[in-house]
């Protein structure tokens, strides 16, 4: 019976960190895009910028 509680303690330890580095993960993807998509804005409005003036 202990040894039945005890895996099932480790496997929602082992399960929350996993959620927590797949959230950190995600968080890291979701950043590293924001930054792509607004260097291609800040691109494009430079290009803009530049081929009116």
């Amino acid at each position: 019976m202990a040894h039945k509680a005890e895996a099932a303690a480790q496997a929602g330890t082992s399960s929350r960190k996993t959620d927590l580095f797949g959230l950190a993960l995600l968080a890291t993807v979701v950043l590293v895009m924001t930054a792509w998509i607004g260097g291609l804005v800040w691109a494009a409005m430079a290009f803009m910028t530049w081929l009116v003036g």
